[in-house]
């Protein structure tokens, strides 16, 4: 089915730039799940249980807003797209190392991929800002609560 059943409440072309912009944030937001667990899974050394337990809480705030952005989307009238293939394709986000990782390596990288999404996300709060502005706030709620993460993982290396 290539027509929307959902009628939206935006015209087609805010539709079409603000379905862009939740795109994107739903593939950040899946790939940054998927790397703060392989992270949680990985972690080792001194202080190993704090840093894995932090890892479930931003595994709980990506998945919470995961569906939001989602939820938002088919509101719209966009079909959102969380496939596997898509989010290899399409995320903007740092890969993450394979294989067990100290705690401070970890910390290093999920400050970087942490940077990395909510430098999109700003973005997206910035085109969001004429097309659709209950999107832009779920955007702005969003980039408040990662910055939050941001600032927590950042003050592990003070």
């Amino acid at each position: 089915m290539t027509k929307s059943p959902i009628t939206s409440p935006l015209s087609d072309s805010d539709r079409k730039s603000t379905g862009a912009v939740l795109q994107t944030t739903l593939v950040d937001l899946i790939d940054l799940s998927l790397i703060a667990k392989q992270a949680h899974w990985n972690v080792v050394g001194p202080h190993f249980r704090s840093a894995h337990l932090q890892l479930d809480e931003l595994v709980s705030t990506a998945r919470q807003y995961t569906d939001e952005v989602a939820e938002r989307a088919n509101a719209i009238g966009v079909s959102p797209n969380g496939k596997a293939r898509t989010v290899v394709e399409s995320s903007g986000l740092p890969d993450y190392p394979d294989n067990w990782q100290s705690v401070e390596a970890t910390v290093a990288a999920i400050v970087a991929t942490l940077g990395a999404v909510i430098a999109r996300v700003r973005k997206g709060i910035d085109e969001t800002d004429k097309s659709d502005l209950v999107t832009q706030d779920l955007l702005i709620a969003l980039a408040a609560e990662l910055e939050k993460q941001h600032w927590m993982w950042q003050a592990q290396t003070a």
